[in-house]
C-alpha cells in the first residue's frame, strides 16, 4: 500500500484506506470502526514525522469511524486524554447525524461513561473536485446574507422535504427571488456541523445560527443530509444564474467551550496545541471570542487545518469565497494582531485560494480586537462604522451629515489610509447579529427575554429608535413613519460605494420582535414569514437593486472622488447652494450631484426631515 499522505484525515484508495492524525501529547491513538452497534478498534502508530498513521486494507466508502486518544489526564496542565471519549476526526468531511448536547460528554475521566453512543460518527468519502472558475461576486455587488433553515423553513412553494435544507437554494422560486434583488452572491451563515451551547440545551432552546462548530469540514447533516455533494449541487445551480456563494466559517473557537464543556474532538485529541491558553497557565483557556475557548491560529497545525478546510470547500463545493467570523483571532499571536500573519500570506500564495473572495469580520473581544481597515488589501471587511453612522443620521442625531457623506463615498478615512485605489468596505445596515431593519426603527431597546439570559445578552447600544411607540402599533402615523425610515435606510445602502450586504428578510420587513441576539431562536422568530411579507417594500428594494446595477456611477468599489467616470462631484445643501461648515454640522440633509462629461447629471438627495432619499437622473440612457 502507498505511504500515508501527510495531510491528516482518512484517505481512500483502491487498496483500502489510509488514516493520519496528529497529536503532540497523546501516548496512543486508536481508530474505531463501527458497523451497526459493533465497534472495532485499531491501534495507530506514530511515524517518523510525529503523526499517527494506520493503513486499513479493504476499507470502502460509507465506513463509519471515530478516534480514541490516551495519555495523561491533567486538566490543570491542559491534558484531557480519556479513552472513554469517542472523538470526531477534525478532518471528517461527513457525519452520520447531528451533534446533540449531553452532560455526559463533559464528565471527567473515570466516570465509566463511554460516549460512543452519544457522538456522531464520521463517514468515509472519496470526493471528486468541481471545476475551478473565477468568483461570481462582482465589485460593488450585493451580498445577501441568509440562514438556510430560517430562509426556507416557511416557504410553501417548497416541498416539505426541501424546507430547511441547502438544496432548497437551487429551487427556481428561490433563485427567482435572488434575481429579482440582483443578488451578486449569497452568504450562507454557518452550515458546518455544530452543537448546542449547554445553557440552551438545558433551557430547551436550540441554536439557530450555527456559530458553535465541532467538525469544521463536515456539513451539518440537518442542513444537508447529502453532505458536501448536496452543497456543490446547490452552488452549481446558483452559478448557472450567475450568483456566487460565500460561506461564513468559524475558525475562532469550537463548541467544546470552556473547561466545563464537552470533549468531542480537539480537546481530547491535542488540547494544548489546538487551543490558546494563558501564558504560564496551560490549564486556563484564553477567551478572546466570548465562547469559552479560542483556537490558536498561530500554531502550524491549526493554520494547516484552516487552509485545508478552505481548500476543501473551494475544491469540492465550488464556493466563491468565505466570510471569516471574528477574524482577528486568525492573525493573533502572543505579540498581538498581525495583518501580515502567516495564514494571510499562505492564502494569498495558494493556487486554489488566491482568487477567492475573503471577507473579514474585523473585530473580537481579545486584546487589540478592533481591526477595521487593518486586514490585507485583498480582503473585504464588514464596516460597522457605516452601519452605526447611517443609523445615527436617520435617527436624527446631530452632526452626522459629514459622516454620512464619508460612508456613502466608500469610507476613505478607513480604507484609504494605505493609498488603496478601491474601498474594501462591506456596507450594511443590519446583519444577523443585531436588530433586523424593521426592528431598528420600531424598538429603542432590545427585547431578548426569550433567550433566557434576563435580557442581558446582545448589544446594548443599537442606535435604534421607535417613532414614539415601542414595538407593534396600529397607529397609522407611526406605521407610516416607520415605513418611510425603512425605505430611507435601504435607499442609502443601495446608493453607497463599495460592496453592500442585505440581511435576508430586510427587503420585506422581517421582524424578530425586538430580539437583537436571536441565535437561540430556531423558531418563528428567525424563520422568514413569506406569506406575511411586505410586498410593497420588497418591490421598492428590487427597484433600488435595478437602479444600482443599471448605473455603475452609484456602485463600484472605487472611492467616490477617484472614480474616473465622475468628472465633477458637488455636495449641495437642500436649497441647492454649496454646503457650508455650518450645514455639515446642523443641516437635516444634502444633495450629492455627480456631473458627467457632456453635462449629464445624477443627483442623490438625502432629506432626514422627510425621511427620504431621492435618486434623479438627467438623460439617464446616456450614463448607463
Amino acid at each position: 500500500m502507498n505511504s500515508p499522505p501527510s495531510r491528516p484525515g482518512l484517505h481512500l484508495n483502491t487498496a483500502g484506506g489510509q488514516f493520519v492524525a496528529r497529536s503532540r501529547d497523546a501516548e496512543a491513538l486508536t481508530l474505531c470502526l463501527f458497523e451497526g452497534d459493533r465497534e472495532t478498534c485499531l491501534p495507530m502508530s506514530r511515524g517518523p514525522d510525529g503523526a499517527f498513521v494506520l493503513e486499513v486494507p479493504g476499507l470502502r466508502e460509507n465506513a463509519r469511524y471515530g478516534l480514541r486518544a490516551d495519555g495523561p489526564w491533567a486538566p490543570d496542565r491542559g491534558l484531557w486524554f480519556d479513552p472513554d471519549k469517542l472523538l470526531v476526526d477534525p478532518y471528517a468531511i461527513e457525519l452520520d447525524r447531528r451533534f446533540a448536547y449531553d452532560d455526559r460528554l463533559a464528565l471527567p475521566r473515570g466516570s465509566g461513561v463511554d460516549t460512543a453512543p452519544l457522538v456522531p460518527k464520521a463517514i468515509a468519502r472519496a470526493l471528486a473536485p468541481v471545476a475551478h472558475a473565477p468568483p461570481r461576486f462582482h465589485p460593488g455587488g450585493l451580498i445577501y446574507e441568509l440562514n438556510v433553515k430560517g430562509f426556507t423553513q416557511l416557504r410553501r412553494d417548497l416541498a416539505p422535504e426541501l424546507r430547511g435544507r441547502v438544496s432548497a437554494l437551487a429551487h427556481p422560486a428561490i433563485i427567482a427571488h435572488f434575481e429579482k434583488l440582483r443578488v451578486s452572491a449569497v452568504e450562507l451563515m454557518p452550515i458546518v456541523a455544530w452543537i448546542e451551547e449547554r445553557q440552551l440545551a438545558r433551557a430547551g432552546l436550540s441554536n439557530a445560527w450555527g456559530y458553535n462548530p465541532i467538525a469544521l469540514m463536515a456539513i451539518d447533516p440537518g442542513l444537508a443530509p447529502g453532505g458536501v455533494a448536496e452543497v456543490a449541487a446547490a452552488v452549481a445551480a446558483l452559478h448557472a444564474a450567475d450568483i456566487g456563494v460565500i460561506l461564513d466559517l468559524v475558525f475562532n473557537h469550537t463548541g467544546e467551550s470552556d473547561i466545563k464543556g464537552p470533549t468531542l474532538s480537539l480537546r481530547g485529541l491535542d488540547n494544548r496545541t489546538w487551543y490558546r491558553h494563558v501564558a504560564g497557565q496551560p490549564g486556563v483557556l484564553v477567551n478572546d471570542t466570548g465562547c469559552g475557548n479560542t483556537l490558536a491560529g498561530d500554531q502550524p497545525e491549526v493554520r494547516a487545518m484552516i487552509l485545508d478546510t478552505l481548500r476543501h470547500f473551494a475544491l469540492h463545493a465550488g464556493v466563491d469565497g468565505f466570510r471569516l467570523d471574528l477574524a482577528p483571532v486568525l492573525a493573533r499571536d502572543h505579540h498581538g494582531f498581525d495583518p501580515n500573519s502567516p495564514l494571510f500570506t499562505d492564502i494569498a500564495r495558494d493556487s486554489v485560494l488566491s482568487d477567492r473572495v475573503f471577507i473579514a469580520e474585523p473585530w473580537d473581544i481579545g486584546p487589540g480586537g478592533y481591526q477595521l481597515g487593518a486586514f490585507p488589501a485583498d480582503f473585504l471587511e464588514w464596516n460597522d462604522r457605516y452601519r452605526d453612522d447611517v443609523r445615527r443620521y436617520w435617527r436624527g442625531d446631530r452632526g452626522m451629515l459629514g459622516a454620512l457623506a464619508t460612508r456613502i463615498s466608500g469610507s476613505s478615512d478607513i480604507f484609504g489610509a494605505k493609498q488603496e485605489a478601491a474601498s474594501r468596505t462591506v456596507n450594511f445596515i443590519a446583519a444577523h447579529d443585531g436588530f433586523t431593519l424593521a426592528d431598528l426603527n420600531a424598538y429603542s431597546e432590545r427585547h431578548n427575554e426569550a433567550n433566557g439570559e434576563q435580557n442581558r445578552d446582545g448589544h446594548g447600544e443599537n442606535f435604534s429608535w421607535n417613532h414614539g411607540v415601542e414595538g407593534p402599533t396600529n397607529d397609522p402615523a407611526v406605521k407610516s413613519a416607520r415605513a418611510a425610515s425603512a425605505r430611507a435606510l435601504l435607499a442609502t445602502l443601495f446608493v453607497s460605494r463599495g460592496a453592500i450586504m442585505l440581511s435576508a428578510g430586510d427587503e420585506f420587513g422581517h421582524t424578530q420582535g425586538g430580539n437583537n441576539n436571536a441565535y437561540a431562536q430556531d423558531n418563528a422568530t428567525t424563520w422568514l414569514d413569506w406569506e406575511g411579507r411586505d410586498l410593497a417594500l420588497e418591490a421598492f428594494t428590487a427597484d433600488l437593486a435595478t437602479v444600482r446595477v443599471g448605473f455603475p456611477a452609484i456602485a463600484g468599489p472605487a472611492f467616490l472622488l477617484s472614480d474616473p467616470r465622475i468628472a465633477d462631484v458637488a455636495w449641495l445643501a437642500l436649497d441647492g447652494e454649496v454646503m457650508t461648515p455650518a450645514d455639515w454640522l446642523d443641516a437635516s440633509g444634502m444633495e450629492l450631484r455627480l456631473t458627467f462629461a457632456g453635462g449629464k447629471i445624477l443627483s442623490l438627495r438625502f432629506d432626514r426631515q422627510d425621511a427620504k432619499v431621492s435618486i434623479d437622473f438627467e438623460r439617464e440612457e446616456e450614463i448607463r
